[in-house]
């Protein structure tokens, strides 16, 4: 059941989904301004994919700032917090396109700090470098999270193992596996999984995230 997709999956639809979910966090992005609050974030991507035409969300938006950058998905945010000039906030989303689950998310860094821009840089590295053992050696779940983890660690940085990827594919996916990547025993196939990359500081003051599902 953990491979399977419903009789209304197309992968062409489905992979039309996931170009929409990048455009639509690329959008976000574009519109973002200095001194927006969380909450003004996650209207701008509401109405981000009411133009663009998603029917519903699979699940809800995440719109971190600053030191909530630091927070697994699950966590409340802390009150109050406002984009600076110069700042981090990663933007994360899963609309639904035509019946098909998209799911992406990604850093993004305002003005110039260099510790920001390092950290933001290392999750798209992570992420990266993970994939390209998964193609090559077609490691499990399990073992693919034990590699981000050192691989991380040899950048400087913690991975947040409670972002630990899952499933994807036609509304709703949890109807063939509801676990995460972390738990899975065998290698994830091809466009169907999600890999979570959430990297926090040695000290957890900041925090990056990127996330795409894995293709060959």
């Amino acid at each position: 059941m953990i491979h399977n997709v419903g009789k209304s999956f197309n992968l062409d639809l489905f992979l039309k989904a996931r170009e929409l979910t990048i455009k639509a966090v690329h959008s976000v992005k574009e519109q973002v301004f200095i001194g927006m609050s969380e909450d003004e974030g996650h209207d701008l991507i509401d109405k981000t994919l009411d133009r663009l035409g998603a029917s519903k969300k699979w699940h809800p938006n995440k719109f971190r700032i600053g030191q909530n950058t630091t927070k697994s998905f699950r966590e409340r945010s802390e009150p109050n917090i406002k984009l600076q000039e110069n700042d981090i906030y990663f933007i994360d989303i899963g609309p639904v396109w035509d019946g098909h689950e998209g799911d992406y998310g990604e850093t993004f860094v305002t003005g110039s700090n260099n510790e920001f821009e390092l950290i933001r840089n290392a999750s798209k590295d992570v992420f990266t470098q993970t994939a390209r053992v998964w193609k090559e050696q077609g490691l499990s779940g399990a073992d693919l999270y034990d590699f981000a983890e050192d691989y991380a660690l040899s950048l400087g940085y913690k991975l947040n193992k409670a972002m630990k990827g899952h499933r994807l594919g036609d509304f709703p996916h949890h109807l063939f596996y509801k676990g995460g990547m972390v738990e899975l025993s065998d290698s994830p196939c091809e466009n169907l999984w999600v890999l979570e990359i959430h990297l926090l500081s040695l000290d957890e003051d900041c925090g990056a995230f990127y996330e795409d599902i894995l293709r060959k």
